[in-house]
């Protein structure tokens, strides 16, 4: 069965940790939490876990996108009127384009009403201001490779290829112990003729790289 990851060139962000910002407009209070969900029902804990923290703010506002390619999307306005919170949250979302996280926006009501189009702005800025506070973690695919190396030429053979790795946005993923030693790397499908050309030069052309599986790589 062909791997549905190795035909992909791009896969949309996600963030690194969860953080929270506060908007405040005409007295209202906009409470954004952003945070990292690889599913919905990590999205689900993260919005029941804001909800309870501000159990007494009028408004628990929604929007997540989950899976590699963004297939899972879903917004509520969380009782505000239809489309001017959870929609609004989404498309800053999209426009950035990231996914497995979710963003919850826990409203204050400060007394003045701001209309439809004061609320989709204060909505949207609420997260987008959050989102330029993350850490973004870019995700790219990569190929597993697998490097069987003699014992005595381990420690060297991992030096090489940690400072190979580092040069070319490439990861050093483990170093199993049989044997003999596996080292195993996650490689971009463009850098797998310079690995195999570094790793010859390197091993007097004894050596080479297994290729595996397909994966998503963050950095």
């Amino acid at each position: 069965m062909d791997d549905p990851l190795a035909g992909a060139a791009h896969y949309p962000s996600t963030i690194a940790e969860p953080l929270e910002h506060e908007l405040v407009v005409k007295k209202s209070r906009f409470i954004a939490h952003v945070a990292p969900a690889r599913t919905t029902d990590e999205a689900d804990a993260v919005i029941a876990a804001v909800r309870k923290q501000y159990w007494d703010a009028r408004h628990h506002c929604v929007a997540l996108i989950v899976g590699t390619h963004a297939g899972q999307q879903r917004s509520s306005d969380g009782g505000e009127p239809s489309g001017t919170a959870g929609v609004p949250m989404l498309e800053v979302l999209r426009r950035r384009d990231l996914t497995d996280l979710v963003a919850v926006v826990a409203r204050y009501f400060g007394g003045v009403k701001l209309g439809a189009g004061g609320l989709v702005r204060a909505y949207s800025g609420a997260v987008s201001e959050a989102l330029d506070l993350a850490t973004v973690v870019r995700r790219t695919p990569a190929v597993r490779v697998a490097i069987e190396v003699p014992h005595q030429d381990a420690g060297r053979l991992q030096g090489v290829l940690r400072e190979w790795a580092d040069s070319r946005d490439a990861q050093l993923d483990d170093v199993t112990y049989a044997a003999s030693a596996t080292i195993s790397l996650l490689v971009a499908p463009g850098r797998l003729g310079d690995l195999d050309a570094s790793l010859a030069a390197a091993s007097a052309g004894r050596l080479t790289a297994v290729r595996g599986e397909t994966v998503v790589m963050e950095s």
